[in-house]
Formats: structure tokens, C-alpha cells, sequence
């Protein structure tokens, strides 16, 4: 059986498409990062940016979850922000802050440096995650990319925003140059993927973290046409695609919509109601609250019961719904994996 074949029946790659599993899949959204003193250790002394261009630390980082916690799949270890430093913006990652980048996109002329995003210009991608396919044998890892409306959320406001004023301005002051911009984030996004998935990817993820500050008819009108040309530009690949956004509950079936074949949920809505909203033919992923991992390890496990309760029969990745806090102690992400795994064995 070649590595591709045993990646395809992995229990993560099978609930992405519905089939049936040995056991629930489990992964963390953040499980490479700061909540483990190895990763802490690897980083010492070096930016987040540089640490994702450098292959062997991007490989020593992904794997570091997936040898403590057991979990089904890897995440690529890198940053939404990646590919807009690899063509040339001017932007850096403040500690306890986020991005930030130095001359904000605000007009026609700005559009002018969001050129488009060629292999070439991010060789540790491709270089990483080759490592990491041969490494990982038949666990998948799971590119990702972050969604153009919150890069260009983070282009626009030059850093992180509470309020998105100056995002909402331009996209309901200047419609024309909002699409424009949207559709050259898409190009960029989808280029990221495809890169990890011609690399060895085994399904993508696309965070879109800012767009729970969107109405329904906002995201439909405005930012729903450059999720569905990323969907679409990556579908003949075949490898499993996830949308996951923050706060998007009356969101969930306009992102079904969008085109990925699984929809990640996050803990205000259940996923029961989640899949109702989300409708037939879509795998869900989630949704246990991240801030429960600091309860005892009894009230976990019973929230744990909830989110399986409220799973589909078919087609559930068990996740957090968002990433792991960096204070969590991850012998309690090690117990969830098992627990998890114990608790829906076939």
C-alpha cells in the first residue's frame, strides 16, 4: 500500500468524507505551538516568521503534537501571514500582539503590491512539507491558508481589530475595490495551498478567524464569492478541504455553501443544530471549548460526552472550537485524544 493509500484510510481522511471510522479522528487546531514546552524549547530565541521558513524546524514543530498527544492528523506548522510576507509586504508578527503590518492596503494603488504568489517565492513550503509526508507515514497533515477576508481584514487595519471599522468601511464604501482586493487574496490563498498539496498535503484547512464579525447578507454579497473561487481552484485535487471560522453560527450555511466537504464548527453552537444549519452532504468538525481543558479532568470528560451526543452518526472530526489556549496543560490534550478514541471505538 503506497503512502498516499494509507493516508486515504486514515481515520481522519475517511470521516472528511463520510465514511465509516474505527474511532472518532482527533486533532487541535494550535496543537503545534505554544502550549508545549518542546515547541517552546525549538523556537527559543527565534521570531515566529523566520521559524516558518526554516524546513527542519517547521517539520521538528508539526511533529511534536502527533508524538505526545496520539492525535489523527498534523497541522502545517507556519501562519496565515506567510504567503503576504513572501511577496513582499512589509509586516511582522509582534509578540502578544499579531500581525502587523506596516503600510496598510487602503486604495486602487495599494492593490498594486498584493502581486501573486509563485512556489518559488516560499521553497521551505514545499521543501517542509515533503519532509513531513515521508515522516508522518500514513497520518495525514493538513495544509492551511488563512481566508481572504481576514487577511484582508489584517491588510486593512494594519494589525488585529476588535471592530474591523476600517475593513467594513472599505467594503461598504468602496465595493468595487473591496472585491478587487478579495479576489487577489484568493489567488494568493489558493497558490499557498496548492503548493502544500502538491508538496504531499493530505487535506487543507482555511481559517477564516474574522469573519464572525459579518451578517449573513454581508458575507453572502461580499465575501462568500472569494471563499467559493478558493474551493473551487483546489476541488480537483481530491484531497479533503475544511472552512473554520470564529463565531460564524449564523454563518454555518452560507460556509457550507462556500464548497469545502467538511465545516468546522466553534463551541457556542451545538453541533447537532450545527449540522442542521450546515445541511446534508458536509462532515462537521469540533467543538469542545477550549477553556473547558482547565476544568478537572472528570468535567472534561463529561463535555466530551456532549459534543460526541451531539456528533452526526458519519462524518466528525473531534476538534476544539478554536485553537489551543497557550496555558493549557497538554497532558490534558493527551487524555482528551484517548478518551476521545475510547469513547467511540467501533
Amino acid at each position: 500500500m503506497s503512502a498516499h493509500q494509507q493516508t486515504a484510510a486514515s481515520p481522519f481522511i475517511r470521516a472528511c468524507r463520510r465514511e465509516p471510522v474505527p474511532h472518532t479522528p482527533v486533532w487541535f487546531m494550535r496543537q503545534a505551538g505554544r502550549s508545549l514546552p518542546e515547541y517552546l524549547k525549538a523556537r527559543e530565541g527565534i521570531p515566529m516568521l523566520e521559524s516558518c521558513t526554516r524546513p527542519d524546524l517547521i517539520t521538528e514543530i508539526t511533529l511534536q503534537p502527533v508524538r505526545r498527544h496520539k492525535v489523527d492528523a498534523a497541522v502545517y506548522f507556519s501562519d496565515i501571514v506567510v504567503p503576504l510576507k513572501a511577496i513582499g509586504l512589509d509586516l511582522d508578527i509582534k509578540p502578544g500582539v499579531g500581525p502587523v503590518v506596516a503600510d496598510p492596503i487602503r486604495t486602487r494603488e495599494d492593490l498594486k503590491r498584493l502581486r501573486p504568489l509563485e512556489p518559488g517565492d516560499v521553497p521551505y513550503v514545499t521543501e517542509a512539507v515533503g519532509q513531513l509526508a515521508a515522516e508522518l507515514g500514513s497520518t495525514p497533515l493538513i495544509g492551511f491558508a488563512g481566508a481572504p477576508f481576514t487577511l484582508a481584514s489584517y491588510l486593512v487595519e494594519g494589525g488585529p481589530s476588535r471592530n474591523h471599522e476600517r475593513t467594513k468601511a472599505l467594503m461598504y464604501g468602496e465595493p468595487e475595490l473591496w472585491r478587487d482586493l478579495l479576489d487577489r487574496l484568493a489567488d494568493i490563498t489558493t497558490a499557498f495551498l496548492k503548493v502544500q498539496i502538491e508538496a504531499g498535503a493530505s487535506a487543507v484547512q482555511v481559517f477564516d478567524s474574522w469573519v464572525g464579525a459579518l451578517a449573513p447578507a454581508d458575507y453572502r454579497r461580499y465575501v462568500m464569492p472569494s471563499s467559493v473561487k478558493v474551493f473551487d481552484a483546489v476541488a480537483d485535487y481530491g484531497v479533503p478541504r475544511i472552512h473554520f471560522g470564529v463565531g460564524t453560527g449564523e454563518l454555518l450555511g452560507l460556509m457550507g455553501e462556500a464548497g469545502a466537504d467538511v465545516v468546522g464548527v466553534d463551541w457556542r453552537v451545538p453541533l447537532d443544530e450545527a449540522g442542521r444549519r450546515v445541511g446534508p452532504g458536509k462532515a462537521l468538525q469540533g467543538n469542545l471549548d477550549p477553556a473547558v481543558l482547565f476544568a478537572p479532568t472528570p468535567a472534561v470528560e463529561a463535555k466530551t460526552r456532549e459534543v460526541l451526543a451531539a456528533a452526526p452518526a458519519t462524518g466528525h472530526i473531534f476538534n476544539l472550537g478554536h485553537g489551543v489556549l497557550p496555558t493549557t496543560d497538554p497532558d490534558a490534550l493527551t487524555r482528551l485524544v484517548d478518551f476521545v478514541h475510547r469513547s467511540t471505538q467501533v
